[in-house]
């Protein structure tokens, strides 16, 4: 009888296998293999002391730690459904993610606790909220147990790996659609366990992986590190990216692996500080979350070492698709390796991956003619929570269409050059153009506006504002972008705002963007 496929094995195949090796460093902790499989045991048994039932989502919002790292293997063993939260979103945005998504369990950091105050009363679902660290404080909706007070009460709780469905939700995260509402993307045990299996098999798995969480492990780019419990990895955790401690935790833990994305890469080969730490043990860096340009592949490997090479994947895709990695015994020099790394790669073991064009037919591979990305894997999702027929519309005849436009060149590597949609992909995060349009719109002085990426040396992209007012009225640019950032999470603000006296329209009135985009990212530029 064949066992389902779930990340549960994971753990405890690496608890098996490695339990006195390292499994987590954050802060101050250590716990190795051994110790990691009790607490999330531990864990698992407080869910059910909780109440938590087959199918319960249960919520996480924090910053990077061991405690989130945990909660990845126990949820599912619980029987839950995970559902990790962005932490720069405001207290409105979170609560429609927590009643969307109908969470009964909340698990915050203590940071958070004005933000969670802010949200809690609005979101009806929640029937218990548990504080990560420090003492809780005197409040009627919080739990007056935190988290290791939880666990210590718990009974160990171990999962009849065969009562798993492995075709059942496993974990659900939230990305902004085309729409203003952000959408839950379901995946199952059996997308996560393959993708991590996938994945792993790009690595080398007969040595040591010490990976740093240099990216939020709500991220797209961070989450899909967090299996590589598999290979008996050790997890370097960090709360907040800051150059001199990723430095710091690099040279002290021999760290050989981390994730970027191009705003992260940058800080760091800029970074004065960099010259004095031993960088040495880095033997992989993988950029993705915008693609970066060639010159910061080249700069990443010269002045942090080890091999750099970008990636391409997305929410719905669990995440990973392609990666840039050489393929071997293909004759290239050093310049043309550096040239496929700075590329969007080829396809993971499980993916297949196409570039069609408007009639479905592959593009040739001349490296210029443009096609829209379609790909199935084992990792494509199940769905969007509750939206069939916006699953439907992206997942369909057996293949995930995403929207990105690229190019492939004879080898076969990809290269995207553009997006379909109008997300704006600032530092790694996206942003829906459309969410700011309809903050705008609901400016009392607001009559149109539009929202397009322009160029920003520090973040690749950033949101600009084209408004026109109504008229008889007056606005300011500094008041439209107030306006917004007590609407919306601050990376999502307009960086800059412009007022024209109107917009350029297609004959049935929609806006031209296509042409705004041309005249501006040439302007910035």
């Amino acid at each position: 009888m064949n066992i389902p496929l779930t990340p549960i094995r994971m753990l405890r195949y690496a608890r098996d296998q490695f339990p006195d090796r390292t499994a987590v460093v954050c802060g101050n902790d250590r716990f190795t293999y051994g110790q990691l499989a009790e607490r999330v045991s531990k864990l698992a048994g407080a869910l059910k002391k909780m109440g938590v039932q087959k199918g319960d989502r249960v919520a996480f919002l924090s910053l990077n730690c061991h405690r989130f790292l945990e909660a990845y293997y126990a949820v599912p063993e619980a029987g839950g459904i995970f559902v990790p939260v962005n932490t720069r979103l405001t207290p409105g945005e979170l609560a429609y993610i927590l009643n969307d998504a109908g969470v009964s369990v909340l698990f915050f950091e203590e940071s958070f606790y004005e933000t969670v105050e802010a949200f809690q009363a609005e979101t009806p679902s929640l029937k218990t909220i548990v504080q990560l660290d420090a003492v809780p404080r005197r409040s009627e909706w919080l739990s007056q147990k935190n988290y290791e007070e939880h666990l210590a009460d718990a009974a160990p709780y171990h999962a009849d790996l065969f009562s798993i469905d492995e075709n059942s939700v496993a974990e659900i995260f939230y990305t902004s659609g085309t729409t203003a509402n952000p959408k839950g993307v379901m995946l199952s045990h059996r997308n996560v366990y393959l993708h991590a299996l996938n994945y792993c098999v790009t690595l080398n798995p007969s040595k040591l992986t010490v990976h740093l969480h240099t990216i939020p492990l709500f991220h797209v780019n961070g989450w899909g590190t967090v299996h590589y419990s598999y290979l008996g990895a050790v997890h370097v955790m960090i709360p907040r990216f800051r150059p001199v401690e990723v430095f710091k935790l690099i040279e002290q833990e021999r760290v050989t692996s981390i994730n970027l994305v191009p705003t992260m890469a940058a800080a760091l080969i800029n970074a004065p500080e960099r010259t004095e730490y031993d960088l040495k043990s880095l033997e992989r860096i993988r950029v993705g979350g915008s693609p970066p340009p060639s010159t910061m592949i080249r700069d990443v490997q010269k002045k942090l070492g080890g091999t750099a090479f970008c990636a391409y994947g997305l929410t719905e895709a669990s995440p990973s698709l392609t990666m840039a990695t050489i393929k071997q015994d293909m004759g290239w020099n050093a310049e043309q390796q550096l040239e496929k790394q700075a590329m969007t790669g080829y396809a993971l073991p499980g993916a297949e991956v196409r570039v069609i064009d408007a009639e479905g037919d592959d593009v040739p591979r001349d490296g210029s003619t443009v096609g829209q990305i379609i790909a199935r894997s084992d990792g494509v999702m199940s769905g969007y929570w509750n939206q069939p027929e916006a699953s439907a519309k992206t997942v369909h005849d057996g293949w995930l269409y995403t929207g990105d436009m690229a190019v492939v060149d004879k080898d076969g590597y990809l290269l995207i050059v553009d997006r379909m949609s109008d997300f704006i992909i600032s530092g790694g995060e996206n942003i829906s153009s459309l969410e700011l349009e309809n903050t705008l719109l609901t400016h009392p002085s607001v009559a149109e506006a539009a929202v397009i990426p322009v160029p920003d040396e520090k973040w690749g992209e950033v949101p600009k504002a084209l408004i026109v007012l109504k008229p008889d009225t007056m606005a300011t640019e500094e008041e439209m972008i107030d306006y917004c950032r007590f609407r919306l999470a601050r990376f999502k603000v307009p960086r800059s705002v412009e007022f024209l006296p109107n917009l350029p329209k297609t004959g049935t009135g929609k806006i031209l963007k296509k042409d705004l985009r041309a005249k501006y990212t040439q302007a910035d530029r």
